[in-house]
């Protein structure tokens, strides 16, 4: 056997094992024969474990690559216990804030763990180079996985047309499809990694290389008419920031690929340079807009888990773009200058990830606290207190949930106390209670439609009903209720009226709910280019209905025999 196949072999092994891992941890969870969070600490190892393990392969020996995972795993998963113990119960720890921060920890480190074996843990172009060639290697081995696995099924049913079922027999044992994925990675990993040489990042990155002018085009175009279309009316939608996010860590990386790892292999088109060096100045200011965005909306409704974790990556995105800002404007070698800055800031990324799983950086403590000290100083009243919301935070909004429960029993917190003593209905069943305060919170138009209206709250689970109380107890932006029902005769070839019922989010969304009457609820579609209104459109609209109803007017669809298409102008 030659060096080469027992390489091959050893990895398919070590994937297959990878594989049955995952499977039997699977069933330890369900089992519930060992502490919860326990299982949760294996789990978070053998994910960072294995992974990484079949990754650093190659570039590493095999014991290197354990020895380096191996303690990254025990970290991580220390860190996720940690971070578990916020709640109740482990499936708390569950949520993107805390499990996109394990992500980067189990990843960032692996290219500095690979240079460091070769004594050059800040060596930019080996770090450049081993990131890179890990996304690579990954690509292509999950590729690979799913051809295997098209091959099979394909082999599965040519044979099953005549009777042999083998196949079908072999992958519906439970931990076999496990295995064969985890072996085929492995194999596909060590074939990569020997033929590094022909299967390199190199294409991938001059590719994208190429998006920059777009994207520069695009960002220039979004910052200089923000202004002109008025920052209010944007920022009222809580995902426009979650946009410019994405949008500055796709800068970023493109400004990355342009400069590579050194200057020889750097772009030396003067479109991509220049290219470069206009989208890192930039970038600061799409950073700093996001960060806007955030502090308005939570100057307006305080902080969540979820906000503080878009603060923490706005943060990142303006360390980047400072630093890129810095580098280009000092002249001379800002190309060297962006690679030392993406080292610091992958540090500071996995310092940030690691905090964000301790108590000094506890997400829910901050919301329930901010929540808190909101309604105390007078910034929102007693209805819009969010017991359900402090229930989600974990322990700290129960301590929070407690504090506001003791307060409600002093004099003058009558409001409170109604509040809370009705915090059952926000978390159990539907009642009559709930159904009574969203019915008499909730404009309709026309007001004598009573009728359609009670049907349709009576067909709204709990959830739905939460939903819609929320949204009626909260203010749209500059003042009233974030609600409104409309009934109108909107399916003329139905019997009866329909109601439409539009509720608003606070993350600037709206949310349309169609009943009609006799018949339950459907499905609403909307035919506009644009989709359904959002931000200060949906806003406008629901202030629009609350003041009159809307007028109707006939849309007439063809559908074709046989197919049911619907063809519309």
């Amino acid at each position: 056997m030659t060096a080469m196949v027992g390489q091959r072999l050893a990895m398919a092994a070590l994937g297959a094992l990878a594989g049955v891992a995952a499977y039997g941890l699977g069933r330890l969870a369900e089992a519930q024969v060992l502490p919860d969070r326990l299982v949760l600490a294996i789990t978070v190892f053998a994910a960072v474990f294995f992974p990484g393990v079949l990754v650093m392969t190659g570039p590493l020996r095999p014991l290197r690559a354990a020895l380096g995972t191996g303690a990254l795993g025990l970290a991580v998963a220390a860190l996720a216990l940690l971070a578990s113990l916020r709640f109740a119960e482990v499936e708390g720890v569950m949520q993107p804030h805390l499990v996109l921060p394990a992500l980067a920890l189990a990843t960032v480190p692996l290219p500095f763990w690979i240079a460091a074996s070769r004594g050059a843990w800040r060596d930019y172009a080996l770090l450049f180079s081993e990131a890179w060639s890990i996304v690579v290697r990954w690509l292509v081995a999950w590729a690979f996985a799913g051809f295997v696995w098209a091959v099979i099924m394909l082999s599965h049913g040519l044979l099953d047309t005549i009777g042999i079922t083998v196949i079908r027999d072999l992958i519906e044992v439970e931990v076999v499809p496990y295995l064969i994925t985890g072996a085929v990675l492995g194999l596909g990993l060590a074939v990569v990694q020997e033929l590094q040489d022909y299967v390199s990042p190199y294409l991938i990155l001059r590719l994208l290389r190429l998006v920059l002018p777009a994207v520069l085009a695009v960002t220039a175009v979004f910052l200089i008419a923000l202004p002109l279309r008025g920052v209010t009316g944007v920022f009222e939608n809580f995902g426009v920031a979650q946009v410019m996010l994405a949008m500055a860590g796709v800068a970023a990386t493109l400004v990355t690929t342009a400069v590579d790892q050194d200057d020889e292999l750097a772009t030396r088109s003067a479109v991509l340079i220049h290219s470069a060096r206009a989208m890192a100045l930039l970038l600061p200011l799409l950073a700093a807009v996001a960060v806007w965005a955030i502090w308005l909306r939570v100057g307006q409704y305080g902080w969540t888990p979820g906000r503080i974790f878009a603060a923490e990556v706005a943060a990142l995105g303006l360390g980047y773009g400072l630093l890129y800002a810095l580098a280009v404007l000092r002249g001379a070698g800002w190309m060297a200058r962006i690679r030392g800055a993406n080292v610091t800031m992958a540090l500071a990324l996995a310092a940030l990830a690691a905090l964000s799983l301790t108590p000094v950086l506890n997400h829910e403590r901050i919301a329930a606290n901010g929540h808190l000290a909101r309604y105390q100083s007078g910034a929102i009243e007693a209805a819009a207190v969010d017991p359900n919301a402090l229930q989600r935070w974990g322990l700290p909004g129960a301590e929070v949930l407690a504090t506001l429960t003791d307060l409600a029993i002093q004099p003058g917190q009558e409001a409170l106390a109604d509040r809370l003593a009705n915090r059952a209905l926000l978390v159990d069943a539907p009642s009559e209670a709930l159904l009574a305060e969203v019915r008499d919170a909730l404009p309709l138009q026309p007001a004598t439609a009573t009728a359609i209206r009670d049907e349709a709250l009576s067909l709204l689970d709990a959830p739905s009903l939460r939903y819609a109380q929320r949204a009626c107890a909260g203010t749209l932006p500059g003042g009233g209720p974030g609600c409104v029902m409309v009934v109108a005769d909107f399916l003329p070839r139905e019997p009866g009226e329909e109601a439409l019922m539009v509720l608003w989010d606070v993350d600037g969304y709206a949310r349309f709910e169609g009943f009609a009457q006799g018949r339950g609820r459907f499905v609403i579609q909307v035919h506009r280019p644009a989709g359904l209104p959002t931000g200060a459109e949906a806003a406008q609209l629901i202030r629009d209905w609350q003041a009159a109803p809307p007028a109707i007017e006939p849309a007439p669809i063809n559908r074709t025999t046989g197919a049911g298409l619907f063809l519309l102008e």
